[in-house]
């Protein structure tokens, strides 16, 4: 599920920041303390073996070594490589998330032009807000663990009520071996609308035209999540970038070691635990862990979509749209405000603060 924080840095005088640096859910130490791990011992073995272990004539190959590799880090460069995919890789997963389709506008529409309280106008419109989220778990069964977790068979669909023992048998009827089948709902959709025109169950043609329109776009959102789940980011731009980051820390194992050289400073408090290529570790692998993390989100991740919680909100939203709330409105009264040209609306004390004068422009007090 998302991380959260945007309470704690509602105010950028309260220390939010720095208070965020200490979560682990979600943060860096999590994403990064395997590979800060592994590196810093690597260092400190190689930093002992140079010291105690190996003879003058193996030091001075250790010592080429660590020339070669020091050089061979200015060649890399990280920063652009890792910018510019991170880059990338937030802007398709924002993209995937607006991918999502909401119901909310195709059950007003809905409820506005299919009106009626008996039985059967209630069952058609749940059954049309039905059909429609069950296009959206089909799709989603397809590229979420989580969803796929939750419904591992069309019978468990079938058990937690967005499907009909009968409609799963028109399901499974269709051949599914060569494309994927999510769309057959949205036929269902389009056919009872036919139906419920033809009955005169609605009238209004450019109602019909709305909820059309609406429907349509829907199912075109359906259709870019599954696109996006197909067409990955191109493999090779992934391994570049992985390979780029482990090959400049693997180098920095050696290329960071302090060796005896009369031109180099004195680096004594280096010797054995490099502070600096720890802080850099942090930044380069921490961006890169971020990538991984965000290239999918309809996995497991810490920061990954809550998928069930969209698809528990939207049954249950459509079914009050539609039905429970799609009676009679609350009755017409005036409001506390009727009779009063100059209205003096209330505020709190605790939010007196943020009650502002008029603007009036910049030279509305020019003599």
């Amino acid at each position: 599920m998302t991380v959260s924080y945007q309470y704690d840095v509602a105010s950028s005088t309260s220390g939010g920041f720095i208070r965020l640096l200490f979560r682990w859910r979600g943060s860096i130490w999590k994403l990064v303390y395997l590979e800060m791990f592994f590196f810093t011992a690597a260092y400190f073995a190689l930093t002992m073996l140079y010291r105690f272990i190996l003879s003058d004539y193996y030091k001075r190959i250790f010592e080429r070594i660590v020339s070669m590799c020091s050089t061979f880090m200015d060649l890399i460069p990280l920063s652009f490589v890792l910018g510019f995919y991170v880059s990338f890789i937030a802007t398709r997963w924002w993209n995937q998330y607006v991918a999502i389709p909401w119901p909310d506008k195709l059950m007003n529409s809905i409820s506005l032009y299919f009106p009626g309280t008996e039985e059967i106008d209630r069952v058609l419109r749940r059954t049309l807000m039905r059909y429609l989220n069950l296009a959206l778990i089909l799709v989603l069964r397809s590229i979420s663990m989580a969803v796929k977790r939750r419904f591992p068979t069309r019978e468990h669909v079938v058990e937690a009520g967005f499907m009909t023992k009968q409609e799963l048998e028109l399901l499974n009827s269709v051949p599914n071996t060569e494309f994927n089948t999510f769309w057959i709902p949205c036929t269902w959709f389009i056919n009872l609308l036919r139906e419920a025109k033809q009955e005169c169950r609605i009238t209004d043609s450019n109602g019909l035209k709305l909820i059309m329109e609406e429907f349509n776009d829907f199912r075109s959102k359906c259709g870019l999540l599954w696109s996006y789940d197909w067409i990955s980011i191109p493999l090779v731009y992934t391994q570049v970038v992985t390979l780029a980051t482990y090959a400049f820390f693997g180098a920095c194992i050696f290329g960071r070691q302090y060796v005896e050289s009369p031109d180099k400073p004195d680096q004594n408090f280096e010797l054995y635990i490099p502070v600096f290529t720890i802080f850099q570790l942090f930044f380069y692998m921490g961006l890169l862990k971020v990538a991984e993390q965000m290239i999918n989100p309809f996995g497991d991740d810490d920061e990954d979509f809550e998928l069930n919680w969209i698809i528990d909100r939207h049954m249950k939203v459509s079914f009050l749209g539609v039905d429970v709330l799609n009676a009679s409105p609350p009755p017409l009264v005036r409001d506390n405000y009727y009779y009063q040209l100059d209205m003096k609306l209330p505020y709190t004390e605790a939010a007196l603060g943020y009650k502002k004068k008029t603007y009036r422009g910049s030279v509305a007090r020019m003599q």
